[in-house]
């Protein structure tokens, strides 16, 4: 028993990768993890003006539902946020200048998958500049219809690639 020796234990195993394989692989996956994440950022930052015209239109509900001048003048308000959207996201000089018939062309081509809101926005165009009285006449399901068609285009409008 005296010339027996302890037993010896083996180190314990290494959380370090034992090859470079899997250095490189882990090195990949960082940098693909970074730039995804860059990505996800730029867009949200790029998607700011949407998200603060999505919260204007929320204020300006509150105006839609009343009648005669108040609702004319939330509709008007709702126009111009339009605009101010637009103005946003392209270059002033493209516009700006923008009323009527090249406006409502304007939206149409640049709706991507809410093309369908523009008719309801092309009657808010139309009547904004042609009868503003007009706009306090129109009844409520038809403003509901132009918010709910204002907040589709804001959404979902394509805007140039920054």
């Amino acid at each position: 028993m005296n010339d027996l020796a302890d037993i010896v234990t083996p180190p314990p195993p290494s959380w370090w990768p034992q090859t470079a394989g899997w250095l490189v692989v882990g090195i990949c996956l960082l940098c693909a993890v970074l730039w995804l994440g860059g990505r996800i950022w730029r867009h949200w930052r790029a998607n700011r003006y949407r998200r603060a015209a999505i919260r204007e239109l929320a204020r300006l509900q509150a105006g839609l539902g009343a009648e005669g001048p108040d609702r004319a003048q939330a509709l008007l308000a709702l126009a111009e946020l339009l605009k101010r959207t637009a103005l946003a996201a392209w270059p002033r000089e493209t516009v700006a200048a923008l009323s009527g018939a090249s406006w409502r062309d304007f939206l149409l081509a640049h709706a991507g998958s809410a093309a369908d809101a523009v008719p309801p926005l092309a009657t808010l165009i139309e009547t904004e500049y042609l009868d503003r009285s007009a706009l306090g006449r129109w009844p409520a399901q038809q403003t509901r219809d132009t918010a709910a068609a204002c907040r589709r285009w804001i959404a979902l409008h394509q805007a140039p690639p920054a």
